[in-house]
Formats: C-alpha cells, structure tokens, sequence
C-alpha cells in the first residue's frame, strides 16, 4: 500500500458512549431501596449505596442531592410499584366480590414477595412521615386505588351483595392493615406462638383466612 493511500484511508474514530442517565438514576434507585431496607434511614450509608449501584457518590448527590431526599425518591417508587402492580389487576372487569377478593390476595402475596416494603414503612413510620409528607406526588400516586375501590363498593351496593356505608379508604386500611401486620410482626409472631408463620402453608392458611375477613365485613 503506498503512503499515500494510507493518507486517504479513513482512521477509526473511538465511538463515544452513550450516557444514559435514566439507566443510572434506576440502579441508584434499586441499591437504596436495599440498603434502606437492610439498615434503615438512619443505618444507610451513601458509600454503600453507591458500591452496590456501581455508581460514586458524586453522581448520588447529583441526581437526589442529599440521602434525606433520595430515600424520598425510593419511598416514591416504591409506592408508584405497588400501585402499577394494582391497576395491572383490572379488578373493575371483575363481579365485585371477586375484585376485592382478588385485590385482598394480591395484597397478602404483595408484601410476602416484598418484604423491603414492610421495612421500608417501618422506616418512615419512625420518622412519622416526615419524607412522604414533602412530596408532591405522594397523592396522585395513591388516588387510583381509592377511586376504584369506591367504584366497585357502589356497583356491589347496587347489585345487592356489598353492605351500605362502607368508606374506601377506611376498607383500603383494614385490607393493607390485616396484611402489614402479619409480615411486620412475623418473626416475634412465630416466636410467641411456635409456629413458622412464614411456612407455605401458613401463609395460605392466613391468605384464606384475610381474604374472608375483608369479604365478610363486606356482605350485605
């Protein structure tokens, strides 16, 4: 080859990488979400969060700006997961009993396969919601699911198999309530009674068991 078509070849040029911000800010999000869980808010350390995210705390600080506020951003999506989660149920395509049956077993199997929620709400309940309290999206995040729930309480009402003056958040709390419970206490549960509560069949025991609770207090 002569020079001077060594001159006219193209030279390869590096191809920059692509940065991809979003890709990046989820990887934070995923790591807080475990180191929060694993040690609590107070526990948590950026370090640690970053060395699982594979990210640094530079970038940390730049996406969420102080760990307060990213610990906000993960109660955030924590909340918008378990709301998606819902509104993938089509509970309104449903005979309303079966909705809220199917919406009382999703909940118990929800916190079962997520236990970093439980003590993720063990957490901000310490710190009596002071982080949910400032965001601007906590209830429009929250609000589809009421407005289901009251839309499947007034069709029950009208064909006769749902009783009257039932409030869809008050019913929203009790489903949540019976649920949380059994998984924020079920190591000193176990305990105390002697019996593994996070068995199979204890958990379908207690799955069978709220479900017809919720249904129960329901009929009209």
């Amino acid at each position: 080859m002569t020079a001077s078509l060594r001159r006219a070849t193209p030279r390869k040029t590096a191809v920059p990488r692509l940065r991809q911000p979003q890709k990046t800010r989820e990887r934070i999000l995923e790591a807080a979400t475990a180191e929060f869980a694993a040690s609590g808010l107070g526990g948590a350390r950026v370090d640690a969060i970053a060395r699982r995210a594979g990210a640094n705390k530079r970038m940390i600080y730049h996406y969420f700006g102080s760990k307060e506020d990213l610990f906000l951003a993960v109660m955030e999506r924590t909340y918008e997961h378990i709301r998606r989660r819902e509104g993938e149920l089509n509970l309104e395509a449903l005979a309303p009993a079966a909705a809220m049956r199917k919406l009382v077993k999703f909940t118990f199997n929800y916190f079962s396969e997520n236990p970093h929620f439980v003590t993720l709400l063990n957490s901000e309940n310490l710190h009596r919601a002071r982080h949910i309290r400032r965001s601007e999206r906590v209830e429009e995040i929250n609000s589809p699911v009421v407005s289901v729930l009251r839309r499947l309480l007034a069709r029950g009402r009208a064909e006769g198999v749902f009783r009257a003056g039932v409030d869809p958040i008050q019913l929203y709390i009790s489903v949540a309530g019976v649920c949380y419970f059994y998984f924020s206490n079920v190591h000193t549960l176990s305990t105390i009674f002697a019996r593994d509560l996070l068995a199979p069949d204890a958990l379908a025991e207690r799955e069978r068991h709220v479900t017809d609770v919720i249904l129960g207090y329901l009929r009209a």
